[in-house]
């Protein structure tokens, strides 16, 4: 006749046991810092594409919607 020991438990995980990392870890490690030449990229993006939305919604607006 078996008996189960229930009062076992898994062992928690850690690095050494544990292919999954724990929630505290990350994945990718650690961030790079950016280059001055990819903030003045991105800012620049941001920039051209808040210009255009406005000068097309500024034509839609002229051109596309009805006179009221």
């Amino acid at each position: 006749m078996t008996t189960s020991n229930l009062s076992q438990t898994p062992d928690k995980p850690t690095i050494q046991n544990s292919e999954q990392p724990l929630a505290n870890q990350s994945v990718l490690g650690e961030p790079e810092p950016w280059e001055s030449w990819e903030t003045s990229l991105c800012l620049w993006s941001i920039g051209i594409g808040t210009a255009a939305l406005i000068v097309l919604g500024i034509l839609v607006d002229w051109f596309l919607l009805p006179a009221a």
